[in-house]
């Protein structure tokens, strides 16, 4: 989904790129992409909750789990019924995360932010607003390679809990700088890194609607992706970093406002 283009003045330049893997399962070299483990397929969608009842409101950001964190790639909300859970990746950005978190103040919607290490430490100021303003964290690597699962397990471990360490010195301590949730890049997830996380308190998190709003193909295709996966699942995946996100920006305020119109609520993914 987006590549590592090289590392500027303490901040990770990111470049676009073609992902394999739609929905941020474990890559498998041949034939189609099995759940994690090969258990089952793809999730079945989130179950309907009467039109226009609201939904419960999803758990607190600074809510910690309650006991061990399954090493599964999760594909639901906490709350499930109708709801979604917004993802946002690849940054903090100093351009466009402030663009996005006043969106979703606005809105009165919670998301998880899938942070980049380096882009972490580079602007801590970002994430500790991130934190402040009641949303969650996610450990995105270090070097956003999409080939993780390709290289050594030595190598995975460094990227994942070195990124984690990042986040959060950045994030300055406190229950709501905890990292929930590890997104390996382009969904190059491995038994391996599915454990590391998990013993780490971390929950694989993938996703179930890929905007594709990094190709930048205007806001209009973004909302026919939208729309064309959502029965897929509730994870909505979308980025603050690696480019020119105008049509990210503008596209999740459609987003937000189509979803609220068809009577879906908002939340976390379930750790």
């Amino acid at each position: 989904m987006i590549a590592i283009a090289g590392v500027i003045s303490g901040t990770v330049a990111v470049a676009t790129e073609g992902s394999g893997n739609s929905r941020g399962e474990e890559t498998i070299a041949q034939g189609p992409t099995p759940a994690p483990d090969g258990k089952g397929g793809t999730p079945p969608p989130p179950t309907p909750s009467a039109p226009g009842a609201p939904s419960a409101p999803g758990t607190p950001a600074s809510a910690a789990p309650t006991g061990p964190v399954s090493p599964e790639i999760v594909h639901e909300t906490e709350t499930g019924g109708k709801t979604v859970a917004l993802t946002i990746d690849d940054g903090p950005d100093p351009r466009w995360t402030p663009k996005v978190l006043e969106l979703l103040k606005k809105s009165g919607i919670k998301a998880t932010f899938c942070m980049i290490g380096p882009q972490a430490k580079a602007r801590p100021d970002l994430v500790k607003q991130v934190v402040a303003e009641g949303h969650r964290l996610c450990d995105h690597s270090v070097d956003h390679n999409t080939a993780m699962d390709k290289r050594s397990e030595d190598y995975q471990k460094q990227q994942i809990l070195d990124a984690k360490k990042m986040i959060e010195e950045a994030a300055g301590g406190g229950p709501g700088g905890t990292i929930r949730y590890y997104r390996a890049p382009g969904g190059a997830f491995t038994p391996y890194s599915r454990h590391l996380a998990a013993d780490n308190g971390m929950r694989p998190l993938g996703w179930d609607v890929d905007t594709r709003d990094w190709q930048r193909p205007g806001v209009d295709r973004i909302m026919e992706n939208i729309k064309r996966e959502l029965p897929n699942g509730p994870i909505i995946l979308f980025h603050d970093g690696g480019g020119d996100r105008t049509q990210s920006v503008e596209a999740l305020a459609r987003c937000i406002d189509w979803l609220k119109g068809e009577g879906y609520g908002f939340g976390f993914p379930k750790v």
